[in-house]
Parts: C-alpha cells; sequence; structure tokens
C-alpha cells in the first residue's frame, strides 16, 4: 500500500511538473524538417539529397552539433544549406565552416547560398541609370520597387560582386574543403528584357547607342541575355569553378529549354508585341538559350502554383489546370537537358498568389495531384528538389515533398541510369504516363484525370507496351 501510495504521489507531480525538454541547439526551422520528415526506408546512394528552404542557416552551433545535425538530416536525405552573406561576413563564414566540417567528415555535399553575394548590379546608384534625351538619369519602374535602369552602365559593378563570391571561396578553399553544391535566388537586378524594359531601353540614349535605333525585341532578349549571362559567368560560375570545377552550380530559373517558357515569376507580365505562343487564354513567351553562356553546371527549373495559372486554362477538372501547366514547366527542362546535367527543381504546393489579394476562385492543387506532379517530374528527368516556402508552410510543405522523395528511392537503379520514355503533355485531363526506361525494362506511372480505366500504349524506346490503369502506383514493365 505504502509502494503504491508513493507510486502515486510521484506520478501525480509528474503530471503536474512535467520534465523539460531539452532545447535543440538549431534553430526552429530546422526542427521542423527533422519533425516532419522521417528516416529513408530506402538508400539514396550516391543520388542528390533534397533540399529544403527551412534546412537552411540553422543557426550558430559547435562542431559536436553541427555533425548532430548533419546526419540526422542526411539519414532523412536532406542537404542542409549555408548562406553566404556580405553584411555580417565573418558570422556567416565561420557558421559556414563549422557546417562544411561536419559534411566533409561524413562525407557529404557542401552545399551553400550564394544569393546575397550577387546583389545588386543596379544598386540605386545613379550612374547605374538609364539617359534620357535631355541628359537626365532615369529608372525603369516596371519592376516594382527594384531601380532598374541601363544594362550598358553596370560593368563597373561586376568586380565588385566578383569579389563577394572569391572571398568566400577562397577561405574555404584555403580550410581544405570544398563547394560541392551552390546555387542563387538572382532574379530582378542585371540585364532583363521582360515587363517594360525594352520600353525603357528605347528611351535611354545609351541603350540606341549600342544597340541602334529600330532594334526590335529578339534582338534586345538576345542582347540582354548574352549580357547576364556574362556577369552571372565573370561574378559567380567562374570564380567557384575555378578553384572547385566539380562543383554544381546554378541560379533560379536558368535552364536549358524547347524556345519558350510556359510560366511568369511574381515581378512578370505580358508585354503585346512580343513573340509567343497561344494556348487558351495564356501566351508562352519565346525564350532565350542563355544556360551554355553562364558556366552553370547545374539546370534550375521553377515549377510553382502561380495563382494566375489557374485562370488560363478552360478545363473543369481544376486540379490538371496546375498539373498541366506545372508538368510542361518540368518536361520543358527535363527534354532539353543535355544528359550528365543535373535538373534541380524549385518546387512549391501552395498556390502562390502574385496580386496582394488572393482570388478566391481560384481552388488549391489537391495534395494527391501534387504528389503525382513530383513522381512525374523524375520520371522526366529531374534530379532532386529544392521545395520553397514560406514559415506557415513549412510543416506542410517539407512533408509532401519528402514522402514523395524519400519513397522514390526504391528505384535508385532506375533513377541513376533510365531516360525518360516520354515528355508528351496532353492539352486535355486524360491518361498522364511517363517513365524511365533502363535495359529491357522500364518504370511507369501513370495518372488518369479523365474516366479512362483501359489500358494505354505508349512507346518505349522502339515497342509499343500496354500501361494498365494503376492509380497512385509505380510499375515496373518489361518490354
Amino acid at each position: 500500500m505504502k509502494i503504491l501510495l508513493t507510486f502515486s504521489v510521484f506520478t501525480c507531480c509528474m503530471m503536474q511538473f512535467p520534465i523539460a525538454q531539452e532545447k535543440s541547439p538549431w534553430n526552429d526551422r530546422v526542427q521542423i524538417v527533422l519533425d516532419n520528415a522521417e528516416p529513408l526506408k530506402y538508400s539514396r546512394g550516391r543520388r542528390l539529397p533534397l533540399y529544403v528552404w527551412p534546412a537552411m542557416d540553422p543557426g550558430k552551433l559547435d562542431d559536436a552539433a553541427a555533425e548532430r545535425l548533419v546526419r540526422e538530416l542526411d539519414i532523412r536525405g536532406i542537404g542542409l544549406v549555408c548562406s553566404w552573406n556580405m553584411k555580417n561576413r565573418d558570422e556567416s563564414l565561420d557558421r559556414g565552416l563549422t557546417i562544411a566540417r561536419a559534411q566533409k567528415k561524413l562525407g557529404l555535399k557542401v552545399n551553400i547560398n550564394a544569393t546575397a553575394l550577387l546583389y545588386s548590379f543596379f544598386n540605386g546608384d545613379e550612374r547605374t541609370a538609364h539617359i534620357d534625351d535631355s541628359g537626365k538619369p532615369f529608372f525603369d519602374t516596371s519592376f516594382g520597387a527594384a531601380k532598374m535602369g541601363c544594362p550598358f552602365a553596370i560593368d563597373f559593378r561586376k568586380q565588385e560582386i566578383r569579389d563577394h563570391v572569391e572571398y568566400f571561396v577562397q577561405k574555404y578553399k584555403e580550410a581544405g574543403l570544398t563547394v560541392d553544391f551552390i546555387f542563387a535566388d538572382w532574379e530582378i537586378d542585371g540585364p532583363l528584357e521582360v515587363n517594360r524594359a525594352m520600353e525603357a531601353s528605347k528611351k535611354c540614349t545609351r541603350c540606341c547607342e549600342h544597340l541602334g535605333e529600330d532594334f526590335t525585341f529578339p534582338e534586345f532578349q538576345k542582347t540582354m541575355r548574352e549580357m547576364r549571362s556574362y556577369l552571372q559567368y565573370y561574378a559567380y560560375s567562374e570564380p567557384v569553378l575555378s578553384r572547385f570545377p566539380d562543383a554544381l552550380v546554378g541560379n533560379y530559373a536558368v535552364y536549358p529549354n524547347d524556345g519558350y517558357r510556359y510560366w511568369y515569376d511574381y515581378f512578370e507580365y505580358f508585354v503585346e508585341g512580343q513573340p509567343c505562343k497561344a494556348d487558351q487564354r495564356t501566351r508562352y513567351r519565346q525564350w532565350y538559350q542563355d544556360f551554355p553562356l553562364t558556366g552553370y553546371t547545374f539546370a534550375m527549373p521553377v515549377v510553382y502554383p502561380w495563382s494566375p495559372i489557374y485562370t488560363w486554362y478552360d478545363f473543369e477538372n481544376t486540379d490538371y489546370r496546375w498539373f498541366y501547366n506545372m508538368l510542361l514547366c518540368a518536361s520543358n527542362a527535363g527534354k532539353s537537358t543535355p544528359p550528365g546535367v543535373p535538373i534541380i527543381s524549385f518546387v512549391h504546393w501552395n498556390t502562390v498568389v502574385v496580386n496582394e489579394k488572393p482570388d478566391p476562385s481560384v481552388k488549391q492543387m489537391s495534395e494527391e495531384c501534387y504528389r503525382e506532379l513530383l513522381w512525374h517530374m523524375l520520371l522526366r528527368g529531374t534530379d532532386t528538389f529544392f521545395m520553397w516556402s514560406g514559415a506557415k508552410e513549412f510543416p506542410k510543405e517539407v512533408r509532401l515533398v519528402h514522402e514523395v522523395y524519400a519513397a522514390a528511392q526504391q528505384y535508385g537503379e532506375f533513377l541513376d541510369r533510365g531516360m525518360p520514355v516520354t515528355f508528351d503533355v496532353p492539352d486535355r485531363p486524360g491518361t498522364v504516363i511517363s517513365g524511365l526506361a533502363l535495359g529491357d525494362r522500364a518504370l511507369i506511372r501513370r495518372t488518369d484525370f479523365g474516366g479512362n480505366r483501359e489500358p494505354v500504349k505508349i512507346r518505349v524506346g522502339t515497342r509499343d507496351v500496354m500501361v494498365e490503369y494503376a492509380p497512385g502506383e509505380c510499375r515496373v514493365i518489361r518490354y
């Protein structure tokens, strides 16, 4: 009785005063990743890790904590990323080196976010402005708050930007470390041809001096993209690759393409007169092959559910409005990127609201549709994903992309060596098939947006194979 009473009192005290959990040495956003991603059931081998936005910059860690975190993320297949920043240069360097030492010790990739180093060529300096007929400086206001000026006036900025990159890569080199994966989100800066950029250049005496009085949009686009590519090469990819020639270097939205871009970024809009091709209520812009000029060693397409996409198409199946456009974007990169160049695709599930107020008529893409999209992307050449989202969306976004990434690892031999069997995207809701062929086998996934349940014929290599209805499954077919 005495023993029971003592146990009862102890239990009561425990209920009233729970034992405090030890706080993790890393920040809460990284802990969200650990809490929402299970350890992998299947080895990822030497395939690229999954990248997710909250698994970045975990805070100040000592060597032991850094190694522990890197290991915990790795067993989930996730790569930890550190950002370089000139505003707190010494602090970001110190934190990055700590993580890099742990990654090297564990035989993992050292992953870097170089975004902050590349801003800004157009830094507000009046010397970077356009010049009108009266000699007065002006900026292009079609990009929101960004002060976009004359592309022919920023050459003097390139060395400072390059110096930023060289400082960090040299420090890693001196420390006996590597840079294995480095990306940037460099968007609204440098030469651009979108929005009203051409209109501004037509009013700039310096632009007209270089381009001629009657330059056309294709001429303008070609010049802007070549200049933009050169700046990325000079200030970013070349300084990295000259020290770490095996590094994967890339930038948001720069990837090989089929001559068109099937999406608009949040700051972009169509301007009448620009070359395009129409599809229902949207126009896909003519694009330029700038990827080979940048020196980049991986492609980084963007596959997001931008809110205007929903209004572009008249499909009664609203999920297919999202799926159709987003698979077009992914397939564009998949069919256009040379073998041996990894494709690391930015992805997102929640609707990305482009205007300030959400449109209540826009229906969110279903979770099931998003999962199917991710599977089809992997079977059309995407090597891994980079999930971006806002902080409130972290838990759900991490879970969704990780579920597919983790499950896909069971098909490692196909992911490593398989060749996509098709890049076709039906222009109406129906049966969508993707696959990877390897030897006399093919890993196939079929998703149906209509009522068809009958077998569907598809060409794999030189043979036709019948694909049975199998919702939510991948199947290995011999042919």
